[in-house]
């Protein structure tokens, strides 16, 4: 595979009267997109009419979730303790028989109608309300992701574990039915819209019965075979289903979120669930999101990277969902965090990229949020009451930054707090207001390099502020200077004015933010070197015409070597050396199709845009096919160069050096 692959986990929704009370306190501009249809039908052509990233999405930049049920109870490993307890001589399963027994004995169904461990404790998930002298106030929980900065917040409704957290019909493994004996997503439901969030509603049961309980053993009544997704395969497809209507019925979600392994649901189901959520929302007049990692596509829906995303600005707009905790998505005894500055860090990257961040938290089984999570979530919410202006209802830049740390490049990739070196970039919707967000104090001087004389005229820059402590207050900057190498701008001291996780400098313009350019390029000869496997674009020599171009160790010699000719089109041919040909696309439009090389005759087929990505990296784009110059990540010396859609993938990022 060429570009970029992301992996998917292996692991892991109020009624019509309390919406119709609570509406007044979600809006956020228009109901529903003008653009939107009428109507959908279960096909891909009509789905796909839905508009996947509504407004109030794209503006509310950071909601919250939490893995909260039965798997929290044992409190070990993770919350794939369900699973991996049947596993036999796991840790998992070592701890179980230690504290429990042995499954055979004491099943996973245990924890739901409750039983006493080996010690004589009694054990049930049962969260108790406040107000019946337990400790889950669900309205406690909403204020602190209201008081966190959060606009869109909710419950993993079903895990994997088959476990439903609503009054569900068709499952009688449900938090009503049993345990709590509490309407859990109704609570949450209620509570997170009298706040004034959107709800999202997560939902991972496909995998319940695509194999998650792959050590249990086979279940004795219907029933069980339930809960342990044990039965045939067409009743478990219409399952999924019914669960999605009853979640999608009763709380009329805003967003729904959805786990790995839709791609092994039936595509006439997948379609099913869309025209039925989509044809619902015009019924209530909302804009709704559906997200997925596979078994939709983003004409339609939102993709999301689990606890990563991408390292570039990535188009359409995208959503990470990640977690508090490296270690575990439910709570765990000894539980370990992320620092505030990668968290907060993370969200302020993903932001300048292109996308929301939707962050995990783990509450204990009786309802308790941990403190070191609250002051993660709180530390969050100060820093966006006070900068929030940077964040919320912002829009990606040309360039998402600058600086030493990467962050991103798909899935999988951890938080990590960035330095008084790096920048991330918003801006304003209407395009006059160009936000410089640096994650640590630069001292008396920052220079914004991005900014430089060559790729950008700020001639109409009408001022230059630093966000202040409190919110609304500004520190003017009126001292700066412009040449090749930045923007330079004098701070008002050389230590920190004030404490901040980041500081954010406001570039207010006279009209638009101007064009950003990638730069004065060689106009000699240059090697072209991608960022993945360190190899140069290599013409292979005195080659036949229609000869595909490789990828090779730069040793100096001339068929490493490319002219890039300005056409005053914003294109470019790229000539060899050694052979004098160019760089044509064929016009094949497929991902993976080779480049070739011919005699140079004008056409759109060897023309390229060179789409500067900051930091001295380019995209090499073909004007006739769309796709761009893409080493497939192969470090091989003579691999053939390909031609990919362009992604975030380093694969197709190139350096250009004179030589």
């Amino acid at each position: 595979m060429s570009s970029s692959s992301y992996p998917f986990s292996r692991r892991r929704l109020l009624s019509t009267a309390a919406f119709a009370t609570a509406g007044g306190l979600l809006g956020v501009g228009p109901a529903r997109a003008a653009s939107a249809p009428t109507s959908y039908t279960p096909s891909w052509s009509s789905v796909d009419q839905h508009p996947p990233a509504p407004e109030w999405f794209q503006d509310a930049k950071f909601g919250i979730y939490y893995h909260w049920g039965v798997f929290s109870v044992p409190a070990f490993a993770n919350e794939w303790y369900p699973r991996n307890m049947y596993n036999n001589g796991s840790n998992e399963n070592n701890h179980h028989k230690s504290v429990y027994g042995d499954p055979s004995a004491w099943p996973y169904h245990n924890f739901i109608n409750g039983a006493r461990d080996k010690a004589g404790n009694w054990v049930q998930f049962a969260p108790k309300l406040k107000s019946a002298g337990g400790n889950f106030d669900p309205s406690e929980w909403a204020q602190l992701f209201a008081d966190a900065g959060a606009k869109f917040a909710g419950p993993v409704a079903e895990h994997h574990d088959g476990y439903s957290m609503w009054n569900s019909r068709v499952n009688e493994w449900n938090s009503v039915a049993t345990g709590p004996r509490l309407d859990l997503l109704r609570l949450h439901a209620d509570a997170v819209r009298a706040k004034g969030l959107k709800l999202l509603v997560s939902l991972h049961h496909a995998y319940n019965f695509t194999g998650f309980y792959q050590w249990a053993p086979s279940q004795s009544t219907t029933t069980l075979r339930k809960l342990y997704g044990q039965l045939d395969r067409a009743t478990e497809n219409q399952l999924w289903y019914d669960k999605l209507k009853e979640v999608i019925d009763g709380y009329q979600p805003d967003i729904i979120w959805q786990d790995f392994n839709l791609s092994q649901i039936p595509e006439s189901q997948r379609l099913n669930f869309l025209a039925s959520y989509y044809n619902q929302a015009i019924a209530w007049n909302k804009d709704v999101v559906a997200t997925y990692k596979d078994g939709f596509n983003t004409k339609g829906e939102v993709f999301d990277y689990e606890r990563g995303g991408p390292a570039d600005i990535q188009n359409p707009y995208w959503l990470t969902d990640d977690s508090i905790s490296s270690s575990s998505w439910c709570y765990t005894v000894g539980i370990g965090y992320y620092s505030l500055n990668a968290m907060l860090h993370a969200l302020i990257d993903r932001v300048s990229k292109n996308g929301n961040m939707l962050l995990n938290i783990a509450p204990m089984a009786d309802g308790t949020i941990p403190s070191g999570q609250r002051s993660i979530l709180l530390g969050i919410g100060d820093y966006l009451r006070r900068f929030g202006e940077s964040i919320y209802a912002t829009r990606a830049w040309a360039s998402y930054g600058e600086g030493p740390t990467k962050m991103g490049g798909g899935s999988f990739v951890e938080p990590r707090p960035g330095t008084n070196r790096d920048i991330r970039f918003t801006r304003s919707k209407d395009g006059t207001v160009l936000y410089a967000t640096v994650l640590g104090w630069p001292g008396g001087t920052l220079d914004v390099t991005t900014l430089n004389s060559n790729r950008i005229n700020l001639g109409n820059l009408a001022s230059a502020q630093l966000l202040g402590s409190a919110a609304g207050s500004y520190i003017n900057l009126p001292n700066r200077t412009q040449d090749g190498a930045a923007l330079h701008l004098s701070m008002p001291s050389s230590t920190a004015p004030f404490s901040a996780p980041a500081y954010v400098v406001k570039l207010t313009f006279n009209g638009q933010i101007p064009a950003l350019g990638s730069g004065p390029l060689p106009t000699t000869w240059v090697r072209i070197t991608n960022v993945t496997t360190n190899l140069a674009l290599d013409s292979g020599g005195n080659v036949a015409s229609g000869s595909a171009l490789k990828q090779w160790n730069y040793d100096g010699s001339t068929n490493l070597q490319w002219q890039l000719v300005d056409l005053g089109n914003g294109y470019h041919r790229l000539v060899n050396r050694t052979n004098g040909m160019a760089a044509d696309s064929w016009g094949n439009t497929a991902n993976g199709a080779y480049c070739m090389q011919a005699a140079w005759n004008g056409g759109n087929n060897q023309q390229w845009r060179l789409n500067s990505l900051g930091n001295g990296r380019y995209q090499i784009i073909n004007r006739a096919t769309g796709t761009a110059l893409d080493s497939g990540g192969n470090t091989t010396a003579g691999s053939n160069v390909k031609l990919w859609s362009p992604d975030s993938s380093t694969n197709l990022q190139w350096t250009i050096t004179a030589v």
